[in-house]
């Protein structure tokens, strides 16, 4: 079965073909400032594929209310929000269509295809200029009543202050600069990080401070939902930069079992595997899981 495949974002719409669990004919166009020229875009693509498609996947920013069969809630194009747009997109391809959020689509990479797919509950956790995610539960992704499950981010962690306010890496760059002295926008979070590993005081007390608030976040998260497993992804990071983040996590995890007295077992936190495409995969993989009734 062939897919065409939609990555919705603020800037740029990626797209792809779905066939035999891979990836092919990638590429990219403009986000157009109106939803009569997107579809217009998505149409050209369309009819200029050589391939027979069988069905339309899209990501997109915003709750998907597949019950109302629109997106609603926060997004980055407005123009998406507040109509039928499942069925508008049905009637443009003659096809059936599935829609998901972007952060879901990621989570659903990594829970069919990726580092969580020999799970059942799971919970993916992405970092990037806020905290969200992702829950699955007995094999489901779970939404919630309201579609707020997986906003991790507005959990509530120190003196007023949620999740990601306190613990995404340009959170932490904007603390350093402040306390510097600069403007936000000479130092970036990776510049912060390597301040850390000289004789920086600040940049090693925000550093150590992000990581610890990262730390309380997912004990909660633990805690709250108790997965077999968390995995661990990021739109800005790269991979090593996961991996430190994963040492230093797991470090501080440790200490706090120890200091509760927990001795019967570790959380298990692993780094994404779905990469850059991530959206596109896990686009796929929620229209295989509708199919099937598991999405």
């Amino acid at each position: 079965m062939n897919l065409l495949i939609f990555d919705c974002g603020e800037t740029n719409i990626r797209h792809a073909y779905w066939n035999n669990n891979q990836l092919e004919q990638r590429g990219t166009f403009k986000t157009p400032s109106t939803w009569e020229q997107l579809k217009q875009d998505f149409l050209t693509i369309y009819e200029s594929s050589q391939k027979t498609i069988n069905g339309i996947a899209l990501s997109v920013p915003g709750s998907v209310n597949k019950e109302k069969q629109r997106i609603e809630g926060n997004t980055t194009i407005s123009y998406l929000l507040g109509f039928n747009i499942f069925a508008e997109l049905e009637e443009l391809f003659g096809l059936p269509v599935t829609i998901e959020n972007d952060i879901n689509c990621a989570g659903m990479a990594e829970f069919y295809l990726g580092a969580a797919k020999d799970t059942q509950d799971a919970v993916f956790v992405s970092m990037g200029n806020e905290i969200s995610g992702t829950l699955f539960l007995k094999g489901q992704i779970h939404k919630g009543i309201h579609l707020y499950g997986g906003h991790f981010g507005l959990m509530y962690l120190n003196n007023g202050n949620n999740f990601s306010e306190l613990a995404t890496p340009v959170q932490m760059a904007f603390r350093y600069c402040k306390r510097m002295g600069l403007d936000p926008a000479e130092k970036n979070s990776a510049a912060v990080f390597a301040l850390a590993k000289t004789e920086d005081r600040i940049a090693k007390e925000e550093v150590n401070n992000f990581y610890e608030y990262f730390a309380q976040g997912l004990w909660n998260i633990q805690f709250s939902y108790d997965p077999e497993l968390i995995v661990l992804g990021t739109a800005t990071s790269e991979d090593n930069d996961l991996e430190e983040l994963l040492d230093e996590i797991n470090q501080r995890l440790l200490q706090k079992l120890t200091a509760n007295g927990i001795v019967d077992f570790v959380p298990k936190i692993v780094t994404s595997q779905g990469g850059k495409f991530a959206n596109l995969i896990g686009a796929a993989a929620n229209f295989f899981a509708r199919q099937q009734g598991e999405a």
